[in-house]
């Protein structure tokens, strides 16, 4: 019999997740064990739903975590980055990066109700899931009102994976702009190392030196690092 396009030329049809074991089906092991049974291939081969004729989708995504290094990294990646895997075309990659961003806006809170960063943590714990997986830094500002609610934030500029250029001028300006009575300073390290860089703390006392003379407090920096944090106000560096 010739071969088709679902049979290598032994004649061996190519195993596809439909030929495993229903309790090794990753739908089947959800509806029947809930999600906490699931490793992180069989998440993602849900997403995806189908693999590729040289690869089944439980393979295509274990292919995935190995090519990239394990979730953590994968999440850091954009759609383009993905294609570049085998058996990921541009609809499953999509698919995969909207079902990061979903899962970080929901990991930062965000609701309806008045917005109020009381501690270092709440600001980390705000804008962790937004900063922590981009490769390059991103330098924000988020502004408060006397009540010390927030306002909004604004990307003030983005840069490279080791450093990005900030002018305290153009802070000000976005924050006289956006009415704040004080501003929080956040950005992130792609390297997921938390000190902070002879840079960061020069350009951190030049922005609070420029809202003294606006009368506009700065309450603190901070640093997203991976998982991690820093705030600049409780190291004693904000000067």
């Amino acid at each position: 019999m010739q071969a088709t396009g679902e049979y290598r030329q032994t004649g061996k049809r190519k195993p596809m997740v439909r030929d495993l074991a229903e309790d090794e089906q990753p739908r089947e092991r959800l509806m029947r064990y809930g999600t906490e049974s699931l490793s992180d291939a069989e998440i993602l081969a849900i997403l995806m739903r189908t693999g590729s004729r040289k690869m089944n989708v439980l393979d295509t995504c274990r292919s995935l975590l190995d090519h990239f290094g394990g979730l953590h990294k994968l999440v850091r990646k954009s759609w383009r980055e993905l294609r570049i895997v085998e058996g990921v075309a541009d609809v499953k990659a999509i698919t995969l990066e909207a079902a990061f961003e979903l899962s970080r806006r929901l990991q930062s809170g965000g609701n309806a109700k008045p917005l109020f960063f009381h501690t270092p943590e709440d600001v980390a714990a705000f804008f962790g899931p937004r900063l922590r997986d981009l490769q390059t830094e991103q330098f924000l500002v988020v502004f408060m009102n006397a009540a010390k609610a927030v306002n909004g934030h604004q990307v003030i500029s983005k840069g490279g994976k080791t450093a990005t250029i900030v002018d305290p001028s153009e802070v000000m300006r976005q924050a006289i702009m956006n009415e704040a009575n004080s501003i929080i300073i956040v950005h992130n390290h792609p390297s997921a190392n938390r000190r902070a860089s002879k840079a960061d703390i020069s350009i951190t006392r030049k922005i609070v030196q420029a809202g003294d003379l606006l009368d506009i407090t700065v309450d603190d920096h901070i640093i997203i690092a991976g998982y991690d944090y820093l705030s600049m106000r409780a190291e004693g560096l904000m000067g």
